[in-house]
């Protein structure tokens, strides 16, 4: 009765509607099968009523633009290095005026997005839209050409991206957004030159490169033990 009672707290304390598993797994990209698992281990926050787990959309929404980054949604090499990743671009993203996160192959944010244009944040709180950037991330990692160059997104801006590689696998991506396309007057996007945008595409994989080092240098060290020593016959 008293665990009927909280789960009650919960979901009442839950803003707006719980999102199913199914829903879930379609924002992500991910089996639902991988969501029951996540949910069942504690890497995927959620409320489990009877045998279904529920979620609640900020803390799917979080996942999405990369406010946790402790939350990750995928296990791999590059969620160890998350903080240091987030470090870089906030610096990288200032220099080359643009806005930048990094994204597993999945298109799941790692990290907060740096930089955001006026564009960007006038839609940060949207649960919609930050499954559609989720979506729009992924058709960049399907992209079998490995050079970084600008592309105008169905959202109307352009973007770059580089990948992150952990020995000789690609892990996820460096991505520079929220860019005006060539000829466009918009002033809630980043206006880049022709030598500007130049700069970026250079940069992104210099900046992919540091954190494809953060990843080796946060790799977990096999623990060397001491030879056993050899006893002499006696």
């Amino acid at each position: 009765m008293q665990t009927v009672q909280s789960m009650h707290k919960a979901v009442q304390g839950a803003p707006g509607p719980l999102l199913t598993a199914q829903q879930v797994h379609r924002m992500l990209g991910i089996d639902r099968s991988t969501v029951y698992r996540m949910a069942e281990d504690g890497r995927l926050p959620g409320l489990k009523i009877g045998r279904q787990w529920r979620f609640r959309p900020e803390q799917i929404q979080r996942l999405l633009v990369g406010v946790s980054v402790t939350d990750a949604v995928h296990e791999a090499p590059l969620t160890r290095s998350a903080v240091a990743a987030a470090s870089v671009i906030e610096v990288a993203a200032d220099l080359l005026g643009v806005m930048m996160v990094v994204a597993d192959m999945h298109g799941v944010a790692l990290t907060q997005v740096a930089n955001p244009c006026e564009w960007f944040n006038s839609r940060s709180q949207d649960l919609d839209f930050a499954a559609a950037c989720a979506a729009e991330w992924r058709l960049l990692a399907d992209e079998l050409d490995l050079e970084p160059r600008f592309c105008t997104g169905r959202m109307g801006f352009d973007c770059a991206r580089a990948y992150i590689r952990s020995g000789n696998s690609l892990v996820g991506m460096v991505l520079a957004g929220g860019v005006a396309p060539p000829g466009s007057d918009r002033t809630d996007l980043y206006r880049l030159q022709d030598d500007q945008r130049r700069r970026v595409l250079g940069a992104l994989p210099q900046v992919a490169a540091v954190l494809s080092r953060a990843i080796q240098d946060c790799a977990p060290r096999p623990s060397r033990e001491a030879p056993a020593k050899t006893r002499r016959a006696q």
